[in-house]
C-alpha cells in the first residue's frame, strides 16, 4: 500500500512541476486525515494541486469559488420547499463531497468562511435542527491570496486552527518555468493521470498512520517546543494542546510515507513550520528573516 503512495505523490508530481516536497507535505496532511490551506498569489498551482490530489486518490471532488456574495447556504445546503410533494427537502451543498476545495477562502465575509468550522472540525452539518454525517473521508483543501491584495478578508484565529497545514507554492525555478512554458497548462493532463488509489485505501492508510509508535522523548521534544513558543518574546499566541497534537498527527504520517512505524524528532522537523506557523501569533518582528516557527526549531534541542 505504502509504494501505491508514493506512485500517487509521483503522479501528482508529474502534473506540479518542481514542488515535489509541496506535494509530499499535501499527501502527509490527507493521511493525518487534516485539511490544507494553500497561501499563495493567484496562478501559482493551487488549484491544480487541490483537483490532482482528489484524482489520484480516487476521490469525489467539488469545488467552491468563495466571493464576497456568497452565503452560508451556497456551502451548506439549504431546505427547500417543493410544491408538488407539499413539504420542504434538503438540497444538499457541494460541502457533501470527499475533497472540497474551498478557491479563495479568504475573499468571503467572515459569516460565509465560518459555515466551514463545523463540517472541519466535526465532519458533520446542522441545519434546523437536524445533523447530517458528512462523507468519510472528508478533506478541505482551501486556498487564500496574500491579505494585501484587495477584496480578501483575513481568517480569524478559530478558522486558521482547524487546518492541519498551511503551505506555500511559491515561484518556480528558472528551469522548471522553462518547462511549464514549453508544455502549456497543466491542467488538461489531469483527466488522463491513472487513479492510484481508492477512498476505500486511504482509510486504511489512516489508520495505519495511527498506528505509528510515539516515544517519550518525541513527547519531550514536542512539549518543549511547545512550551518555548508559550514563553517566546516575540510570539503572543503560542502553540496549543491542540496544536502540539497536530505537529504529532503529521509527523506520524510523514514517518509512514518514510516506511518507519515509530517516530523520530527528524519527522517533527519536518512537519513543524507547516503546522504551527499560521497558529502563532508573532508580536514583533524577528529581524532574522526567519519563520518564528524555524527560529523554535534552532533555539530548542533535540535532546535534554
Amino acid at each position: 500500500m505504502q509504494d501505491r503512495v508514493m506512485q500517487a505523490i509521483e503522479t501528482i508530481s508529474s502534473v506540479i512541476y518542481g514542488k515535489e516536497h509541496t506535494v509530499k507535505l499535501a499527501v502527509t496532511c490527507l493521511l493525518a486525515k487534516g485539511h490544507l490551506l494553500l497561501e499563495d498569489l493567484p496562478g501559482m498551482g493551487k488549484t491544480t494541486l487541490a483537483h490532482t490530489l482528489a484524482h489520484v486518490f480516487g476521490l469525489d471532488y467539488r469545488r467552491v469559488q468563495f466571493t464576497s456574495d456568497l452565503l452560508p447556504a451556497d456551502v451548506l445546503g439549504s431546505m427547500v420547499f417543493e410544491p408538488s410533494a407539499g413539504t420542504f427537502r434538503f438540497h444538499a451543498g457541494p460541502v457533501f463531497t470527499q475533497l472540497l476545495l474551498a478557491d479563495e477562502v479568504n475573499r468571503a465575509t467572515a459569516k460565509t468562511q465560518s459555515a466551514l468550522l463545523e463540517a472541519m472540525e466535526e465532519r458533520q452539518v446542522s441545519l434546523d435542527g437536524t445533523t447530517r454525517e458528512l462523507p468519510s473521508p472528508f478533506f478541505v483543501i482551501a486556498t487564500q491570496n496574500p491579505i494585501t491584495q484587495l477584496g480578501t478578508y483575513p481568517l480569524p484565529e478559530s478558522q486558521l486552527d482547524r487546518f492541519l497545514m498551511r503551505l506555500s507554492m511559491g515561484y518556480p525555478d528558472a528551469e522548471t518555468e522553462r518547462r511549464l512554458l514549453m508544455h502549456g497548462d497543466t491542467r488538461h493532463d489531469i483527466a488522463a493521470l491513472p487513479a492510484c488509489l481508492l477512498a476505500e485505501d486511504l482509510l486504511a492508510l489512516q489508520q495505519a498512520c495511527d498506528q505509528v509508535s510515539l516515544s517519550d522523548a518525541v513527547v519531550n521534544y514536542v512539549q518543549r517546543l511547545a512550551e518555548a513558543s508559550r514563553q517566546s518574546d516575540f510570539i503572543s499566541l503560542g502553540l496549543s494542546p491542540r496544536g502540539a497534537l497536530a505537529v504529532i498527527q503529521s509527523a506520524k504520517a510523514l514517518a509512514f510515507l518514510s516506511g518507519r512505524d515509530y517516530l523520530l524528532p527528524d519527522d517533527i522537523q519536518a512537519v513543524f513550520p507547516s503546522v504551527v506557523s499560521h497558529r502563532l501569533l508573532v508580536r514583533t518582528e524577528l529581524g532574522t528573516g526567519k519563520d518564528p516557527a524555524t527560529e523554535l526549531l534552532s533555539q530548542v534541542d533535540v535532546l535534554q
